[in-house]
């Protein structure tokens, strides 16, 4: 696994329509994506399929259901996860996910750790009701709505992720910012109904970004380094669940600490609120 950052490059920085396939599939791992330790993958099953299983191995992990609902079983205890909850998942786990009603499709999110953590569900519920988790960020034409679903409020070693709602024609993650050196990131577009499309820049050099690229719903960006603003079409929002995998396990797990490009540092970052 390289210790060096990743370039930015439209061949692996970009994945599309991750939940075009039933079942589980991986859409973002180290070697065949620009990333070092974060995976990513979705579970989409239908209503009456079988229960699908899988072990952790050497990997925390993180599942975020993003539509329907499903049961979730993991070392012993069951839980239910309904829109935007999520269930942290401590390394070498047994997991179980049986689909609700009106089937489920889960995002997860993974990555290599050293240690176990502890088993731990996060309901988008109290989510909301937390004001260092569910932050209003921006003014004018960047206003969005950022939720932490697994952040501060939970132990792990990596993994980070929640989920943000731009205004309709809005910008988000501006001011224009990087954490190259603590953090890696990968964007999943979701809630975005056809024709909503958004435009996604990941750059080092503004004047000629390496990346810009227009996203729908179900496309994955990746940013292993550069600045990473982006903005919805017109009328319609951009929505993202966002995740992260620290490059040191526990000392750079930390959400908010970034490096907002020069041009735009005057104002902060208006991350500030999360670190409450």
């Amino acid at each position: 696994m390289t210790t060096t950052l990743q370039q930015i490059a439209k061949d692996t920085c970009i994945v599309r329509n991750t939940a075009g396939r039933k079942g589980r599939t991986i859409a973002v791992s180290p070697g065949s994506t620009a990333s070092r330790f974060l995976h990513y993958g979705r579970i989409v099953l239908d209503a009456g399929n079988a229960p699908l299983r899988f072990e952790t191995g050497g990997m925390e992990t993180g599942l975020v259901c993003l539509k329907g609902s499903a049961a979730v079983r993991a070392n012993g205890e069951s839980f239910t996860l309904e829109k935007f909850d999520s269930l942290y998942i401590p390394r070498g786990a047994a997991v179980e996910v049986v689909p609700g009603a009106g089937g489920c499709d889960l995002a997860e999110i993974a990555a290599p750790v050293d240690r176990s953590y502890p088993l731990q569900l996060v309901k988008f519920a109290d989510v909301r009701k937390d004001s260092g988790l569910h932050l209003n960020v921006g003014k004018e034409s960047n206003q969005r709505e950022v939720n932490i679903l697994i952040g501060k409020n939970v132990e792990a070693g990596r993994i980070m992720a929640g989920v943000t709602f731009s205004a309709p024609g809005n910008w988000t993650s501006w001011p224009p910012h990087e954490h190259a050196a603590m953090l890696e990131e990968a964007y999943l577009y979701i809630d975005m109904p056809a024709p909503a499309y958004g435009v996604q820049l990941v750059y080092t050099n503004g004047a000629e970004p390496e990346l810009a690229t227009i996203v729908h719903e179900g496309d994955v960006v990746l940013m292993p380094q550069g600045y990473h603003p982006n903005v919805s079409a017109p009328g319609s929002s951009i929505n993202f669940l966002w995740m992260m995998a620290a490059i040191r396990e526990g000392e750079d797990r930390q959400f908010g600490v970034v490096n907002v490009q020069p041009e735009y540092a005057a104002g902060g970052s208006g991350l500030e609120a999360s670190h409450k």
